[in-house]
């Protein structure tokens, strides 16, 4: 195969997976906390196609290969809900649920109180404190979440201020070892440990949205979907050129 049509087979092979990167981001565009993906290139040279009689050196030849992507960690806006049980992370930190395949890290701070009294996310999972689950009375009234996590409320009919937890907060100094589980959770991969986070503050009555950039997003659809085309066409070309040759060399006069 000629190198011209390897070079445009490795650049549509890329393609597709970018289209598949920015349309998963454009699907989580309202998802609660969603950091955005980018994929990541980089030129892959490598000696085109020669025989050991050729003389001198063959030239490179400069194909595309993506090494995979990263997760973009920026701030996505803050929106207001009014609701008291939803937080809004300030920093790089994450809030600690717990599930049933161990402990998981999410940004969605949409809360709730299950039955059981316990604070958990929009899926139901338990959001773990500083001392394991937090948990509430049915008489418990005006939830307060402080900036440091510290989760407060007003007791019975005495109305006496009591704490019922402090939130969890924890960040990764090689946070793009995190591995996406779906339903807005991380896990830790390799070398992604945990470690209590101090810095990061929470906003009460307020929930982070995703830091997907919709109008940035659709224009990368756009531009890798005419990329993909174009090359589609001169790979076509190209085809219809040797088809054109060789019917020409098998023409051979009488």
């Amino acid at each position: 195969m000629e190198n011209m049509l390897l070079v445009g087979l490795s650049r549509q092979m890329v393609l597709e997976r970018q289209m598949d990167v920015v349309a998963n981001n454009v699907a989580n565009v309202n998802t609660n906390g969603y950091k955005a993906d980018k994929s990541l290139f980089q030129e892959y040279l490598k000696s085109g196609a020669h025989e050991d009689n050729f003389v001198g050196t063959d030239r490179s030849v400069s194909y595309v290969q993506d090494n995979g992507t990263f997760k973009d960690f920026s701030q996505g806006p803050a929106e207001p809900t009014k609701s008291p049980l939803d937080v809004a992370i300030d920093g790089g930190g994450f809030l600690v649920v717990q599930t049933p395949a161990g402990e998981r890290y999410t940004r969605d701070g949409a809360l709730q109180i299950n039955n059981q009294g316990q604070l958990v996310t929009a899926a139901g999972n338990p959001v773990l404190g500083t001392s394991g689950p937090i948990v509430f009375q049915p008489t418990d009234k005006e939830v307060s979440i402080a900036a440091d996590g510290n989760v407060t409320v007003l007791e019975g009919t005495n109305r006496i201020d009591a704490v019922r937890g402090k939130l969890r907060l924890v960040s990764f100094v090689q946070a793009q070892q995190l591995l996406k589980e779906g339903a807005n959770l991380y896990s830790a991969g390799n070398g992604a440990a945990a470690q209590p986070d101090t810095a990061s503050r929470v906003r009460q009555g307020f929930i982070e949205k995703s830091n997907v950039n919709s109008v940035a997003e659709m224009s990368r659809m756009i531009e890798v979907t005419r990329a993909y085309t174009h090359i589609s066409n001169v790979l076509q070309q190209q085809s219809d050129l040797h088809k054109s040759a060789i019917e020409k060399l098998a023409d051979v006069p009488a």
